[in-house]
């Protein structure tokens, strides 16, 4: 009577049975994990980076509309003629005495302290600095919108990492209860035997069944700490200690055809998004390779004071002026346009390229989605067939109607339909989320969803 009622009642005894070895205390959330995730997982370290990287570079092109400005001080002493007169002339000392040829020759050695203050400005570079401001803008958008990209798939780890412990707890309670219901099934075997009700045979049998049980068990502890191991790497807290986890049940969750799906992902995914603007980005910096052939204007000055020594006068001199350049022999820009070319066109084929890709995952996401739909619809069937199955075998097998191998067979099918009941359950959870990561709809509000 004990075996029985183990057996009739075991699907609700799984349904309460909680995870084993775990801490007592409040079970984390999806979201909490999300959150947590987002905060210390590389990945999202590496896109943040990635965007102050991006930052710096659209402020570093505007630094070219900006005046350049140098202070140097400078400390010099020589005989050379050239330079002697020359720095005589500037520290306003030169005399009469100093065009004796025999000094203009061959003159005493100098020394001179001189400031200087100089400056340049691009004026105008016929617009290539705007088209490089303008792509650099582009680039420090398209990896904030990168960083998006990563935040979502950052997610859609975690989800899977997180329904992946559920579903290993799961199949270890139902481990252990399978491991329960083998040793009562011996007990109750054993009286049978003793009784003259059943031969020694069934007493092996049920010792086997009780091994592989116990097999299964210690299966389902190691891929319960697999699976708290990936969590972590998704979570990126390698010291994160196994605690108590919000269970996440069936779901019927909404769906959506195909055709609205591709256009979601085609105004919604970040990646593809933060490609295209990488494009445009491209573009652009082809575009002021080739108009780098145009003048350029650019003024400059200088302001200097020369000195005998450090604390005594001297004299002052400034210069300016403005400069306009064309460069007759571009060979170098030349090559620079077949470079910016050369990668707006990869950039081009990459954007064509992961649009098909993109259009080959929201349809494969979309197919395992109905596939995901339909097998927790068979799981639930199944599951409730096997537990009549069951009852109806054991009655059986105590009237002496059928034999111990058809319980065991019994047995497994209810084992087997457990686990395809709960792996469809969190194969239909994951299968929306992947439907939502590939539609690029994965935030963290939209994975509460799934709890």
């Amino acid at each position: 009577m004990r075996f029985f009622l183990r057996h009739v009642g075991w699907l609700p005894l799984v349904l309460a049975i909680g995870s084993a070895g775990v801490v007592a205390q409040e079970p984390l959330t999806l979201r909490q994990v999300i959150q947590q995730a987002l905060k210390q997982n590389p990945d999202s370290d590496v896109a943040r980076a990635n965007v102050e990287e991006a930052k710096a570079g659209a402020a570093m092109a505007r630094t070219q509309f900006l005046p350049q400005v140098n202070f140097t001080e400078d400390m010099t002493r020589g005989n050379d003629p050239v330079y002697v007169f020359g720095t005589k002339l500037r520290q306003q000392q030169f005399t009469t005495a100093d065009f004796d040829l025999n000094a203009l020759n061959r003159p005493n050695p100098i020394g001179n302290f001189a400031t200087r203050f100089s400056g340049q400005w691009m004026a105008f570079d016929f617009f290539r600095t705007q088209k490089m401001i303008h792509s650099a803008d582009l680039m420090h958008s398209s990896a904030a919108t990168s960083a998006k990209a990563v935040d979502q798939k950052v997610v859609f780890g975690v989800v899977q990492a997180y329904q992946g412990v559920l579903f290993a707890e799961r199949q270890l309670a139902v481990a252990q209860h399978d491991l329960e219901t083998a040793q009562a099934l011996l007990s109750s075997v054993g009286d049978r035997v003793k009784a003259g009700l059943a031969v020694e045979s069934d007493r092996m049998s049920a010792q086997v069944d009780e091994a592989a049980t116990k097999q299964t068990l210690i299966a389902a502890q190691g891929d319960l700490d697999l699976a708290w191991a990936q969590l972590r790497f998704a979570m990126g807290t390698p010291d994160l200690a196994q605690s108590k986890l919000q269970p996440i049940e069936a779901k019927d969750f909404p769906t959506t055809p195909l055709d609205e799906e591709l256009q979601t992902a085609a105004k919604t995914r970040p990646d593809l998004a933060a490609l295209g603007q990488a494009q445009s980005a491209q573009a652009l910096a082809a575009s002021a390779a080739k108009w780098s052939y145009g003048p350029h204007v650019s003024a400059y000055g200088n302001w200097e004071d020369d000195r005998p020594s450090w604390g005594s006068p001297g004299g002052n001199n400034w210069v300016a002026g403005v400069q306009i350049g064309i460069d007759i022999l571009p060979f170098s820009k030349r090559a620079q346009i077949a470079r910016e070319t050369a990668i707006k066109t990869r950039v081009d084929a990459q954007l064509n390229s992961y649009q098909q890709q993109i259009r080959l995952q929201v349809s494969q996401a979309h197919i395992q989605r109905q596939t995901a739909r339909q097998s927790l619809d068979t799981a639930r069937a199944g599951i409730d067939q096997a537990t009549e199955s069951l009852r109806i075998l054991k009655n059986r097998y105590d009237a002496g109607l059928a034999t111990i191998t058809d319980l065991l067979r019994a047995e497994d099918a209810g084992r087997q339909a457990q686990a395809n009941y709960w792996r469809a359950v969190y194969g239909n959870a994951v299968a929306y989320a992947g439907q939502l990561f590939a539609t690029g709809t994965l935030t963290p509000d939209a994975a509460e969803e799934l709890q």
